[in-house]
């Protein structure tokens, strides 16, 4: 993968601007100085290695040469997306989710925005927003796809099993047209956030549903619960203890099916 063949997979696309690194440290720290320089829109950062990508909390995300993907876009919400700026990485799950199964595989959403296959993780995502004082001027969603068997971590540096989409495919994919179709598949789905089509479609994505999980944050006691479903501003719902349905909203919060708890 390099600048010619991104461009010419991405040559369709609105993109508010387009920079390529064969090798980055971040493609999210390019887009979030990016962003506090004005970058426009829809403008996108992607790399072919990424040396010190992260993921939630502190957990970091490399990316080996020629055997994944790494990209993050630059969004600037309008008057109604400010108001639901949360569930940015649930857009880029359902992109992710419908570009796979554009290809054959059937991806789940874990709540509330890792991808999996198999109950094994293919796709985190991160959302970092830019401040312009007490205003969200801009977020920035970091997107890592495992595609080849070489961008799965050891088992030691994983806190959820992993997996790639070649490995589940049974074949090599072209990074580039996969690039292009999670970009369209977001593009598609943006001017429905947090509509009931774009809820609709992220639950019957849903992961673990009707399955018994464990949450826990910093600061919040574990709690176990039967996954229900979706409430309306995008938290899941859970059955607890009694029969009673609690629900929890975004943040680092943390799920896990309560078999393969680890916490």
């Amino acid at each position: 993968m390099n600048a010619k063949s991104i461009r010419a997979a991405l040559r369709e696309l609105p993109l508010g601007g387009l920079r390529f690194y064969q090798t980055v440290d971040s493609t999210s720290d390019v887009a979030l100085a990016w962003a506090a320089e004005g970058a426009r829109d829809l403008s996108l950062a992607a790399a072919d290695r990424q040396t010190r990508g992260r993921g939630r909390g502190v957990r970091p995300w490399l990316t080996p040469p020629g055997c994944a993907l790494a990209f993050s876009l630059v969004l600037r919400p309008g008057p109604v997306e400010r108001d639901i700026i949360p569930l940015y990485s649930a857009l880029g799950a359902l992109a992710v989710a419908q570009t796979l199964e554009g290809i054959g595989l059937a991806p789940q959403i874990k709540w509330p925005n890792d991808v999996l296959l198999d109950r094994r993780k293919v796709c985190g995502i991160l959302a970092e927003s830019v401040w312009l004082g007490e205003k969200v001027d801009s977020v920035v969603l970091g997107i890592g796809v495992n595609v080849g068997p070489r961008s799965v971590p050891p088992p030691e540096a994983l806190d959820f099993p992993a997996a790639c989409l070649e490995s589940a495919a049974g074949r090599t994919l072209d990074r580039p047209a996969l690039l292009a179709g999670i970009l369209s598949a977001l593009l598609e789905w943006r001017p429905r956030l947090g509509t009931d089509a774009f809820l609709q479609a992220w639950e019957a994505r849903l992961a673990f549903r009707g399955e018994t999980v464990e949450v826990w944050a910093e600061g919040m006691p574990a709690r176990a619960g039967q996954v229900l479903g979706l409430e309306r501003d995008g938290g899941l719902r859970l059955l607890g203890e009694g029969g009673k349905s609690f629900a929890v909203r975004f943040g680092e919060v943390h799920l896990r099916p309560v078999l393969q708890s680890t916490a």
